[in-house]
């Protein structure tokens, strides 16, 4: 008896199973484009083509057994009926080859099986046994307070438990995980993804699939991916009310009428998306909102009655676009973290939508932070008016933002007036950051800050000075000078006599574009040479191509006019590994090593300002 199998049958790994049974000493005879088509999966690492290779092996063993003779016909099929497989080309090929060598094609697929009827091809169709749906081995790890499960080969499972704040990480057994228990998870966990109205592979590519099967969000990742097999399955612990924070009158009364662009952030586990979650529903259940989601992958724990978005054709622009057309009055986004991710915020903020955006961030002033260099600064309160800081499940802050003009804090002159967006604290209305431009920088100004030390000087004193020395560097490179502020609205520049007519220009144009650049009226001095008493012998290696000028731990971050031979050569911050590294090819570095070999010594002078 001759029979020819097709791709479904050799895949779902039964025909060695009816040979044995029904088909002893039958002549099998493989289409080309069967391996072709097994193949093409297992190129694209897709577990139906190992399952396929293995059962063309149980084949041969088959044959070489004496139980049944084995022989590959037909041709070879081309790239472009292979990529039309989802046609029917494929299938079509397989049943011309039964038709021409008048074997029986076995089948476990209906619709291959039906049209081969049709065509009066003799045809098997075997009938699978209908799968039930049973509660799988990777959900019987999750107990009531279990978080996450960790599993991976070589190493024996674990699992996170407790809720945000209070989380611990504990050994379910301690035997190992071999390859094989993790491979047998997760052809049960596809298995009942097919089955499971409640499941969908989220993510699929080369060595890694996110699945969301439940509640649960689970992530398969194999090599070259990962360095490992290894499965995570995370699952929502809480599912809260909006009432179960501490939510003050205040927050609540802005929420119903104020909050536009939201913004709820923390760190990973801190608990932002089962608030967000009850944000969501707060909205559509309590203020009668229409709220959707835009997720990637959707794995928020969420009612009904709020539709989850994926990204449409792998785009988030395109889901925004539909959502655009469905008009909701609230999107929860999960979670904004890439440039494009913010710019689809804006955009639909800007064009009227209400924006629930989930971000990470060590601290509420830090999510407002993503936004600067996307977004253009005047339009940031327009796009975010509140954020919500989450940490160990708990609302630790809430932010608002606003749009002033005025003069920033620290400055007096009434022509230094710009905009200014002011974050207040809600509760109390304190103002605690402002952000505005100063020149070609963007200030985040804790206003807060104490400035009654030297090392706790304030943020625009060190942009001044800054804008200032890159000034003068600009006009002459390396020149030997220091800068004070002399008040809020004054500067002193002491810098090289030989120099300082070249600073302040023909009728004191250039002196002017330095004012204007930091916003800050100057005075120059000569700077005065100081004497040999307030310099030091530094000491001097060469290691390869680099000369390391040598300082002590106590000089880390200070900043020092380096000298040779009475003159001033460069200025200079000590690193981290105190010292000064420079290349020896550099003319700098050809100074130092011809000094050395004069056994002229190397000296450095503390600056009296900061450097930066």
């Amino acid at each position: 008896m001759k029979i020819v199998p097709d791709t479904s049958i050799i895949i779902d790994q039964k025909l060695s199973k009816l040979i044995e049974e029904n088909f002893e000493n039958a002549e099998v005879l493989i289409p080309e484009a069967v391996q072709s088509e097994i193949e093409n999966h297992a190129n694209k690492r897709k577990d139906i083509g190992y399952n396929g290779i293995d059962e063309l092996k149980k084949l041969r063993n088959l044959a070489d057994d004496g139980l049944i003779s084995l022989k590959y016909v037909g041709r070879r099929p081309q790239l472009d009926e292979v990529s039309l497989a989802r046609g029917g080309e494929i299938d079509a090929m397989i049943r011309d080859v039964a038709r021409k060598y008048n074997a029986t094609l076995i089948t476990s697929d209906r619709l291959q099986s039906q049209i081969a009827e049709a065509q009066g091809i003799d045809t098997y169709f075997y009938q699978k046994e209908a799968p039930q749906i049973v509660k799988t081995e990777l959900e019987k790890y999750f107990l009531d307070d279990v978080s996450s499960i960790h599993l991976r080969e070589n190493t024996v499972p674990m699992a996170k438990r407790g809720k945000p704040g209070q989380i611990e990480l504990i050994e379910l057994d301690y035997v190992p995980l071999r390859y094989n228990d993790l491979d047998r998870i997760t052809n049960e966990l596809l298995a009942q993804t097919q089955l499971r109205q409640d499941a969908f592979i989220e993510i699929e590519k080369k060595g890694v699939k996110v699945i969301q099967f439940g509640s649960l969000r689970v992530t398969i990742a194999k090599r070259p991916f990962a360095d490992g097999f290894e499965i995570t399955a995370i699952k929502p612990v809480n599912r809260l009310d909006l009432i179960d924070y501490d939510v003050s009158e205040k927050l609540l009364k802005r929420l119903s009428d104020d909050a536009k662009g939201i913004l709820v952030a923390g760190s990973p586990g801190a608990g932002k998306s089962t608030f967000a979650q009850a944000l969501a529903e707060y909205y559509h259940y309590d203020l009668e909102k229409i709220v959707k989601t835009m997720e990637n992958p959707r794995d928020l724990n969420l009612d009904d009655n709020i539709t989850q978005y994926a990204p449409l054709e792998g785009s988030m622009e395109d889901t925004a676009d539909i959502l655009l057309l469905v008009r909701p009055d609230f999107t929860l986004f999960d979670e904004v973290r890439k440039t494009r991710d913010f710019e689809i915020y804006s955009d639909m903020r800007l064009a009227g939508v209400g924006m629930i955006g989930i971000v990470h961030a060590t601290r509420a002033i830090d999510a407002i932070q993503r936004f600067l260099g996307r977004l253009e600064l005047g339009v940031i309160p327009s796009v975010i008016d509140t954020t919500i800081y989450i940490e160990d499940g708990e609302i630790r802050s809430v932010y608002s933002i606003e749009l002033t003009v005025k003069v920033p804090t620290g400055m007096i002159e009434a022509d230094l007036a710009r905009p200014v967006i002011e974050i207040k604290d809600l509760e109390t209305e304190e103002l605690l950051y402002e952000i505005y431009t100063y020149g070609e920088q963007t200030i985040v100004m804790n206003v807060n800050k104490p400035k009654d030390s030297k090392e706790d000087k304030s943020s625009v004193d060190k942009i001044v000075t800054r804008v200032i020395r890159n000034e003068i560097y600009r006009i002459v490179p390396n020149v030997a000078v220091e800068i004070s502020l002399l008040s809020n609205n004054r500067a002193l520049v002491e810098i090289d006599p030989e120099y300082a007519g070249t600073i302040i220009g023909k009728n004191g144009k250039t002196i002017e574009k330095i004012e204007e650049r930091a916003g800050i009226s100057i005075e120059v001095q000569d700077l005065e040479v100081k004497e040999i008493e307030d310099k030091k012998i530094i000491p001097v290696s060469i290691s390869g191509n680099y000369i390391s000028l040598n300082f002590i731990k106590e000089d880390i971050g200070a900043s020092y006019d380096i000298i040779v031979e009475g003159e001033y050569l460069f200025t200079a911050t000590v690193g981290k590994k105190a010292n000064i590294r420079l290349k020896r090819s550099i003319e700098m570095g050809e100074i130092i090593i011809k000094a050395m070999k004069k056994d002229e010594p190397v000296y450095a002078r503390l600056r009296n300002d900061d450097q930066y």
